[in-house]
């Protein structure tokens, strides 16, 4: 039965090599990528030679009123009979800035706004079109570890505060900074792995929520806001470590998320996804009362409650 998966995230990286291995292994499945306007349309184009089913929405997934456009217009596709049942969401866009002061058109911190409202909004707008069974995957980082064990020292590990705080620029100290900036992106993957616990609880039975974790991933665009020694390093140095167990490749990465999209790795619901088996992520990440915390803000900040 031919059913719509919606991505984020698909234009780069291992988005990109997930989106093409959904096509190959999924024939029955129509993916309807959200992308900035002429790219969207662009990626849309190359996804689908060969004859594969492939759309795109146009969203700004730093802006929260250009997301809750793009919701509505899926769900305006979905009532009019142009997209066939809705069955899963890849929430695997993410940003990395190299300060902690970025701020979106919302007055919301950029990291946060794409690495959590974005999802969010999009999870939530689009909750009542999903047709059961479906699977909601949020890609996440064990960057959420904060430990050398899973991030070599190189991104420092989160530092957790009031929803209110995380959600604005200056959260952290000396947020001019790189530091500051990888402070940011790591508590943002906390914080979605926090919600993607509770999704688990709130989400109606049939409608699967699962955190994907694709370990560290040399090469990708991630590191397109830093600077010129760091992107140099990121693209042609660190690379190596694929080699070895510190690292993953991007068509590794890639095709692990798409099984995970897919099914084809079996994990119950709130589950989080270590590369390619069920695993636990850290102890910081099961907190029910920071979880429903952040819930209420986020559910206030996106304007879901309104």
């Amino acid at each position: 039965m031919q059913h719509t998966i919606v991505m984020t995230g698909a234009s780069r990286g291992i988005g990109r090599v997930a989106a093409e291995h959904v096509l190959r292994q999924s024939p029955d499945v129509h993916l309807l990528v959200v992308a900035r306007g002429a790219s969207g349309a662009q990626l849309a184009a190359e996804l689908g030679r060969g004859g594969h089913a492939v759309t795109h929405v146009p969203a700004d997934l730093g802006s929260l009123q250009s997301v809750r456009s793009a919701a509505a217009e899926i769900h305006a596709r979905l009532d009019r009979g142009e997209l066939p049942p809705l069955r899963g969401f890849a929430g695997n866009a993410g940003l990395q800035f190299t300060n902690a002061l970025t701020e979106g058109p919302e007055g919301f911190e950029s990291t946060f706004t794409v690495n959590v409202l974005t999802n969010h909004l999009l999870v939530r707008s689009l909750q009542d079109r999903f047709t059961t069974p479906a699977r909601i995957v949020i890609t996440v980082s064990d960057t959420h570890f904060g430990d050398f064990k899973h991030n070599m020292g190189m991104v420092p590990g989160p530092v957790w505060k009031s929803p209110d705080v995380l959600a604005r620029t200056g959260a952290f100290p000396e947020p001019g900074t790189a530091v500051a900036g990888r402070t940011a992106y790591s508590t943002s993957k906390l914080a979605a792995i926090h919600l993607v616990h509770e999704y688990a609880r709130r989400l109606p039975t049939g409608i699967d929520v699962l955190s994907y974790n694709p370990g560290f991933v040399p090469g990708t665009g991630l590191a397109r806001n830093a600077g010129p020694v760091s992107r140099f390093a990121m693209r042609w140095i660190l690379p190596v470590l694929t080699l070895t167990r510190f690292a993953t490749s991007r068509s590794a990465a890639g095709r692990h998320l798409a099984d995970v999209v897919l099914g084809r790795i079996k994990a119950p619901t709130g589950s989080y996804v270590d590369r390619n088996r069920v695993a636990r992520s850290s102890e910081e990440s099961y907190d029910p009362l920071r979880e429903r915390d952040l819930w209420d803000a986020v559910e206030e900040f996106t304007g879901v409650t309104r």
